[in-house]
C-alpha cells in the first residue's frame, strides 16, 4: 500500500487472474525462456565475465535485502505496529456487541483431534450463540471421521469436503465458507495443534470495532509451546519471534503488505468473499491472501495475542514443511508479478519490492547462499586463479563485508531477539544459527524442483511429535498420521 494513512478500497485486480493453478503465465514462460537462453549464451561465450556479473548482482541484492531486514526488525523491536488489547478490555465487551464469528478447523488424518480441541480451541472465550466452529474434514478421511462420530463435540459442526483435486487446505476452507454462512461477520482459521489465547476472538473483534473499513484483517502472533525441545525447535522459535513479534508489526507500521500467517488471521467475512477467498492451488494461501487483500486496498494489522503451535522437532519433517512454504512463496510471487505495473500501482513501489523480497527473495537467497558457500570452500581449498576474475576488487570487498559484518549482524539480531523476548534459553541456538541457514538452503532447492513438477502438491507435515501442554499422551512417531 502507498503511504496514505487510509488506503482507498478498490475493486482490485480480477480474482481469476490471481490463481496459482498455472504458476507461470504465457508471457512469463516466454520471458523465462529468453532469459535462460541469454544467460546460457553469455556463459558459453565468456563464463568468467558472466559469473562475475551474476555474483555482483547477487552481492548487491544481499546487501540491500540485509539492510532492509535489519531496519524492519529493529523498528519492530521498538514496539511500533502492534495493537494491544488488554484482557480486561476484551472481557468488558458486552456479548450483544460482539460479531458472529466463524472458526475454521481444517484437519486431515488426525483422529486425536478430539483431545486437541478440548486442550486448545475448546478453551475459546466467546458467546456460544455467536460462534460457529466448523471442523473441516476430508470425506475419505474415515479414521478421523470415526473418531469425531464417537465424541460429544458440543457446538462444533463437522463439514465433509468431497475428494477432489487439489487436495489442499485452502480448497477445504473455501468449501466450508461456500456453505450457508450468511450470518458470519468475522472468520479465522486454527490448526488442530493450536492453543490460541482464549480471549483472542474478543481482542480481534475489539480491533475491528475500533478500526475503519479499510482494515480487512487482523493477524495474531504465533509462537511455539515446545521451543525448548531441541536445537531445531529453538532455531524455529527464534525465527518465529523475529517474524511475528518484530517483522510483521514493522511492516504494518510502515504501511507495507503483511503476508498472513497460516493460522490466527482474522478476516472480515465480506472482505474475504470480495477478494475471492483462498487460492485452492497455492500451498501458502495465507501469504497470497495477505497480498491480495492489500491489492484490493485493505490493511492488515497485528494484535498482541499469542497462539501456541508445535514447532517441528524433526529435521526431515522440517525440510518437508519448509520446502512447501518456499514453493508457495514462489507461487505467490509469480502470480502477483504477472502484471508488475499493476502490482506496483496498487501497492506502491516500496511495498511491492518488500513483499517480493519476503516471498521469492527467501528461497532464492537461500539457494544462492549455497553457491557463495561453495565458492568460499573452493577458495580456501586451493585459491584457484579464476577466482580473481569472478570476484573483481569491489565485488570481493562487498562479499567479504557481507560474510563478516552481514552474517555477524544477522546472528546478533537473533541474540537480541532472545534477550528482548526474555528467552535466555535461546541464546546458544542464536549463536549456532548458521546451521539453520544450511537447512533453509536444502529446503529452498527442493522447493524450486517441486515448483516445476508438483506445483500444487501439498506435502504433508507430521504433527504430534511433541505433546501439547496439558494433554497426557505420548508423542506420536513419524509413522503416524499426517496433516
Amino acid at each position: 500500500m502507498n503511504g496514505a494513512d487510509a488506503p482507498r478500497i478498490t475493486d482490485g485486480p480480477h480474482v481469476s487472474a490471481l490463481s496459482a493453478r498455472h504458476p507461470l503465465s504465457r508471457h512469463q514462460q516466454i520471458g523465462g525462456l529468453l532469459v535462460a537462453l541469454l544467460m546460457a549464451t553469455a556463459f558459453v561465450v565468456a563464463w568468467r565475465t558472466s559469473l562475475a556479473v551474476l555474483l555482483s548482482v547477487c552481492a548487491v541484492y544481499f546487501l540491500v535485502s540485509s539492510i532492509d531486514k535489519f531496519v524492519l526488525v529493529t523498528r519492530g523491536m521498538s514496539g511500533r505496529g502492534v495493537i494491544t488489547v488488554s484482557d480486561e478490555r476484551a472481557r468488558a465487551i458486552d456479548d450483544a456487541d460482539l460479531p458472529v464469528y466463524t472458526v475454521l478447523l481444517p484437519v486431515y488424518g488426525e483422529p486425536e483431534i478430539v483431545t486437541n480441541l478440548v486442550a486448545g480451541v475448546g478453551r475459546i472465550d466467546y458467546p456460544a450463540d455467536k460462534l460457529d466452529i466448523l471442523l473441516v474434514l476430508e470425506e475419505d478421511d474415515q479414521e478421523t471421521i470415526d473418531a469425531i462420530s464417537r465424541a460429544d463435540l458440543d457446538g462444533i459442526t463437522p463439514v465433509l469436503v468431497p475428494p477432489s483435486e487439489p487436495r489442499t487446505k485452502p480448497k477445504a476452507c473455501n468449501h466450508a465458507m461456500a456453505l450457508p454462512t450468511e450470518r458470519s461477520e468475522l472468520v479465522t482459521i486454527y490448526d488442530a495443534e493450536d492453543i490460541p489465547d482464549p480471549l483472542q476472538l474478543r481482542k480481534a473483534a475489539a480491533v475491528f470495532a475500533a478500526s475503519g473499513p479499510e482494515v480487512g484483517s487482523v493477524q495474531a502472533r504465533l509462537g511455539y509451546y515446545n521451543e525448548r525441545e531441541n536445537l531445531l525447535t529453538r532455531w524455529f522459535a527464534i525465527e518465529y519471534d523475529q517474524w511475528f513479534s518484530y517483522m510483521l508489526p514493522a511492516l504494518s507500521a510502515s504501511n507495507c503488505v503483511i503476508p498472513l500467517g497460516g493460522t490466527s488471521n482474522h478476516i472480515r467475512t465480506e472482505v474475504l468473499r470480495q477478494v475471492g477467498g483462498w487460492d485452492a492451488y497455492n500451498v501458502t494461501e495465507d501469504a497470497d491472501l495477505g497480498i491480495r487483500l492489500a491489492r484490493f486496498g485493505y490493511r492488515t494489522v497485528v494484535v498482541d495475542s499469542l497462539t501456541g503451535e508445535e514447532a517441528n522437532a524433526d529435521v526431515v519433517n522440517w525440510v518437508r514443511q519448509r520446502s512447501r512454504w518456499y514453493k508457495g512463496y514462489l507461487q505467490t510471487f509469480l502470480v502477483h508479478m504477472r502484471n508488475p505495473l499493476s502490482m506496483v500501482r496498487e501497492l506502491g513501489l516500496v511495498p511491492a519490492l518488500r513483499i517480493s523480497n519476503l516471498t521469492a527473495g527467501m528461497p532464492i537467497a537461500n539457494t544462492l547462499n549455497l553457491l557463495f558457500w561453495t565458492l568460499l570452500l573452493v577458495w580456501f581449498a586451493g585459491k584457484p586463479d579464476f577466482m580473481n576474475s569472478v570476484f573483481p576488487g569491489p565485488v570481493y570487498y562487498l562479499c567479504l563485508l557481507m560474510f563478516t559484518v552481514g552474517n555477524l549482524a544477522t546472528i546478533m539480531l537473533g541474540v537480541v531477539s532472545a534477550r528482548t523476548r526474555d528467552k535466555p534459553y535461546l541464546l546458544g541456538a542464536a549463536l549456532l544459527v548458521p546451521g539453520y541457514w544450511f537447512l533453509q538452503s536444502m529446503a529452498a532447492i527442493k522447493s524450486m524442483a517441486q515448483l516445476i513438477y508438483k506445483p500444487s502438491y501439498w506435502e504433508k507435515t507430521v504433527h504430534g511429535l511433541s505433546p501439547m501442554p496439558g494433554v497426557s499422551r505420548p508423542p506420536r512417531g513419524s509413522d503416524n498420521v499426517q496433516h
